[in-house]
């Protein structure tokens, strides 16, 4: 169990988030003239071998790591707008150093030349061969190939990409879209959903400010019964970044350049050499097979979600005119509270915000051999974070720290997510860096009538984030580059996909479900009809993510670098998910960060690796036991372990003790698989 300590942290690096802007500006300007130093002793080697040309530039990055991933992640948590600002900065002159340093082709002569020592590779561990594979490559990827006067339009490309990223993202951060409205334009949210909500008076009505931030959103697109009121909303949702639009255009148009110039037919192409699928074919069977495979399961879906609203039709006396894209959370919760006598109301009673971490923790614990120690009056940067040190169990052995930042603020990152604040690695004199990671959310506050309350769709992201820290935490590498969830894209969300299941587990929901009222465990009829509605419209909902990834490949698998991004989202939403957009323009994918946050041609990916968690889950944990210490190691040994440091197939495959396939996955998402 979860336990505190009255110290700050007793083992591992203290990282400084109170930071000033000047303070952040002169890091930056450190690590870039030491980055350069380094560089060009680097560079000056006659005798270029792994120890003075590889060692001393995986060193770097090994101890420059930490600085660089506080410092550009503090834009996304400080309350301090001028804080954000200077990390932002901060990250645009970094990335471009970077991308400059990937240029220098004195440093990839030398690189090469280690590379192409047979000698020399033939002396090297795994590991460092692997280093010195993906340092050619990096560089080679970023044109050292091309003519002088193409590997500087190449640098200047890889520039303004990353500083189109960095304003895209930050756009998505702090333009909240937000209607008012009378509380019977929001009937059929709870009283809870109105408790300490801002309010603004308009013509003597009292009006209810609801903004597109998740907790408030999320709720009133599933519950209001008004359909205005869900249409307003999305259209708020979907119109709150114009800025983005352009610049997403733009950054197409680079890729396909860039692309282009390294002599790839498109930026798909590009993206894909260095993942599990290799190439866009494969992505885009994989994406057409499933979609026909998930339209057997929607027609039914539709057909029952249409009767929902053409009998909602009738009864206001208004003909029915068809699905709307504001219809799809309202009308999809109400199958699974019709069919399965379930809400997300009466469920979330079960699930207070407290309980559920600290029995997610505890879960965690058990199954890996770790133990958690809450941090007292820790060094963060917000009240609300909370930090842990993690252990092995029974042992007196440090393995790292994280962080949890769970609730809303203004200026703060929007959605989800784990980054890696430290990444692991060993030292010159053979001692371990201890990594840390930060998981951030926007999970509903505590009301002045009841604690934080989970659906239990946010437990289940709580799951899949700690998997994600999970990874980092219990990752060991030599070098930093291959610590953690630095895996194939393609893979990198299976290790946390997997670990939603347990969301599923009565064994496991018995820990930690109790009513926040009584600490009544949840009740098993309850749990039954959570586990019998897990597939309520998983055509659709699964037809939502291929749309995604079939979007991302529209616009990047394409010899058309001026696509029209706004357009291409608009029809192919309707064509995949099979909800109409109306009349209203919008821009959705002006808040598609994953097109700018590197997901790009690799959104796929989510579905992708859905197929190993389901087996990885099944194959062992399922038969094994969900909680099972053993088979918790052997899964750390061969997945977490490792990070990036091999192909995440022979990880795979070791778990697996065979090759992975999709088997699994069809009987998750309720289809028989062939």
């Amino acid at each position: 169990m979860a336990t505190t300590t009255s110290s700050s942290s007793a083992k591992g690096t203290v990282l400084n988030f109170n930071l000033s802007p000047k303070e952040i500006d002169d890091i930056v300007e450190r690590l870039i003239a030491d980055g350069k130093k380094l560089q060009d002793s680097v560079a000056a080697q006659t005798n270029p071998t792994f120890e003075n040309v590889i060692v001393p530039l995986g060193t770097r990055e090994n101890e420059s790591s930490a600085e660089y991933l506080v410092t550009t992640f503090v834009q996304n948590v400080s309350t301090d707008e001028a804080v954000r600002d200077a990390s932002m900065a901060a990250e645009e002159k970094l990335n471009a150093f970077e991308i400059e340093s990937m240029m220098r082709e004195d440093v990839y002569k030398v690189v090469r030349a280690v590379f192409d020592n047979p000698d020399e590779m033939s002396k090297l561990g795994p590991e460092d061969r692997r280093m010195v594979e993906k340092m050619e490559e990096g560089y080679r990827r970023n044109g050292l190939g091309l003519n002088k006067e193409d590997r500087e339009r190449l640098g200047t490309i890889n520039k303004q990409l990353s500083e189109l990223s960095i304003r895209f993202n930050r756009s998505i951060n702090e333009n909240d879209g937000h209607e008012a409205f009378t509380r019977e334009e929001l009937v059929g949210l709870p009283d809870d959903y109105f408790e300490g909500r801002a309010t603004k008076v308009v013509d003597g009505v009292t009006k209810y400010m609801v903004t597109t931030k998740y907790p408030d959103l999320v709720p009133a697109l599933k519950l209001a019964k008004n359909e205005n009121t869900r249409r307003r909303l999305i259209y708020a949702e979907e119109t709150r970044c114009p800025g983005n639009i352009p610049l997403l255009q733009e950054a197409v148009q680079l890729r396909l350049e860039a692309a282009q110039l390294l002599k790839y037919k498109t930026h798909a192409e590009f993206v894909l050499e260095l993942n599990m699928a290799k190439d866009p074919d494969s992505v885009m069977e994989f994406e057409r097979d499933l979609r026909t495979r998930l339209n057997i399961l929607a027609d039914q879906e539709l057909r029952e979600l249409e009767a929902l609203k053409k009998a909602d039709k009738e009864a206001a006396g208004e003909p029915y005119d068809g699905l709307f894209i504001w219809d799809f959370r309202y009308y999809v919760n109400m199958i699974k509270e019709r069919k399965h006598n379930i809400s997300d109301e009466e469920v979330k009673r079960h699930f207070p915000m407290k309980e559920v971490t600290r029995g997610i923790l505890d879960v965690y614990q058990e199954i890996f051999s770790l133990q958690f120690i809450r941090v007292e009056n820790p060094p963060v940067w917000h009240p609300d974070v909370e930090m842990y040190e993690v252990w092995e169990a029974g042992e007196d052995k440090f393995v790292g720290h994280f962080y949890l930042d769970l609730y809303p603020r203004e200026g703060k990152y929007n959605h989800a997510a784990v980054w890696p604040i430290r990444h692991g690695f060993t030292r010159a004199d053979g001692s371990h860096e201890y990594p840390v990671a930060a998981m951030v959310a926007n999970f509903p506050k505590p009301t002045p009538s009841a604690p934080a309350l989970l659906k239990h769709s946010d437990a289940v992201t709580l799951l899949h984030e700690l998997g994600h820290v999970l990874h980092s935490i219990c990752s060991i590498t030599k070098w930093g580059r291959f610590h953690g969830t630095n895996t194939e894209s393609d893979f990198v969300e299976a290790p946390s996909q997997m670990l939603e299941n347990w969301g599923w587990e009565p064994e496991v929901l018995r820990r930690f479900a109790v009513h926040y009222q009584t600490g009544e465990p949840i009740p098993e009829a309850l749990i039954e009809k959570m586990v019998a509605a897990k597939n309520s419209c998983a055509g659709l909902l699964n037809l939502r993510q291929v749309f995604f990834g079939m979007f991302d490949m529209s616009i990047h698998n394409t010899t058309d670098g001026h696509t029209d991004v706004k357009e291409n989202y608009l029809k192919l939403r309707e064509q995949i998910s099979r909800f109409k957009a109306g009349n209203a323009d919008t821009w959705g994918c002006a808040t598609f960060g994953h097109m700018m946050g590197g997901y790009d041609a690799g959104y796929y990916g989510y579905m992708y690796s859905l197929v190993f968690s389901a087996d990885m889950f099944e194959s062992r944990f399922k038969k094994e036991g969900v909680v099972n210490p053993r088979t918790g190691m052997d899964y750390r040994t061969a997945i977490l372990f490792p990070g990036g440091s091999r192909d995440s197939m022979a990880g795979l495959e070791k778990f697996l003790g065979r090759k992975p396939n999709n088997k699994a996955f069809l009987r998750s998402i309720g289809l028989a698989s062939d």
